[in-house]
């Protein structure tokens, strides 16, 4: 195949560059580099399977392929909350053109949706079917709403135009190539307890994640893309199920970087899903996909990644 990476110079789309090229692809990776780091894909610059182009998706695009992966959004607090309206017209108008060279080149595409959809849940564990309980004017809305409406366009341009479109629903995924400051509890804890420092709890850390693993992650996005069975344009969660409050985070930080670390806490910021676990019944029953990488042995390559990382920085 010919494929389409936005977003491949952030953390998830460059490991999916690498599995794509991996299974013999040729890809084409964009980025305005926003949030995305092209040392995150360095080592694949100068292959001829591989080609980087900078640009933003709010503005039109046009390139002869045959599956698109849309990851592009800032997708963390820090950086989605810097420029809401940017982060809207990124999911949305992107999205749009997207779905329009999609429409033009006869493309499969697939949207890199996300667990906020559910915004603080109150069902749980989340299956696909739950409608989710958004604020819809509240801080995290440029990023929740911006994927509400990038899932309903996905789902308008199947219907009305018969474009063969994906949802993944992404629950919160670490690993390798994290960036440092990106405000994700994992690498903020990791960060935070490699250089001494305490670990910033908000609330009393009693609000729980289920932490999947970046190459679990990417085998569940391949196998949806892949999927041509019953329900393959609907949407489906992929994340670990094994949850974690952030006070057990804490525990099994401290482990895996052989620091004894302690805390401090902060108040909980406004609209943070108190707890978040993602029904796989979906992806387990149509993908036969679910999370093999234990939160412990994911650590340990995380952790010898931000200590190369904080390595370099002191240099």
């Amino acid at each position: 195949m010919r494929v389409l990476v936005t977003g491949a110079a952030g953390f998830l789309g460059s490991h999916l560059c690498d599995r794509l090229l991996k299974d013999k692809h040729d890809v084409i990776a964009l980025d305005n580099l926003f949030t995305g780091y092209k040392r995150n894909f360095a080592h694949l610059l100068g292959r001829h399977d591989f080609e980087f182009v900078r640009h933003d998706v709010v503005n039109p695009i046009m390139f002869e392929v045959d599956w698109i992966f849309n990851l592009a959004c800032p997708a963390s607090p820090v950086h989605y909350q810097y420029n809401p309206v940017k982060t809207v017209k990124t999911s949305v108008m992107g999205t749009l053109n997207l779905l329009g060279m999609a429409k033009r080149v006869k493309a499969r595409i697939l949207q890199a949706s996300t667990s906020e959809v559910y915004g603080d849940p109150q069902v749980h564990p989340q299956p696909e079917s739950y409608w989710g309980h958004v604020n819809p004017i509240g801080p995290r809305a440029c990023y929740d709403e911006g994927k509400r409406v990038a899932e309903t366009l996905m789902m308008d341009y199947h219907k009305q135009n018969g474009i063969d479109t994906r949802i993944i629903r992404i629950f919160n995924t670490y690993g390798p190539r994290m960036a440092v400051g990106d405000g994700r509890v994992a690498s903020n804890f990791i960060v935070q307890a490699l250089k001494g420092e305490k670990l910033t709890v908000y609330g009393d850390g009693s609000q729980t994640r289920c932490f999947c693993y970046v190459s679990d992650l990417v085998e569940g996005m391949v196998r949806l893309m892949e999927y041509e069975g019953e329900g393959c344009h609907e949407p489906v969660n992929i994340g670990s199920t094994e949850e974690r409050s952030m006070n057990e985070l804490v525990e099994s930080i401290g482990v895996a970087t052989g620091k004894n670390v302690s805390v401090e806490h902060q108040p909980l910021p406004k609209n943070d899903p108190v707890r978040r676990k993602p029904d796989t019944t979906r992806a387990k029953e149509r993908l036969n996909w679910s999370a093999t990488i234990s939160l412990e042995d994911g650590l340990k390559h995380t952790v010898e990644y931000f200590k190369g990382k904080l390595e370099e920085q002191t240099d």
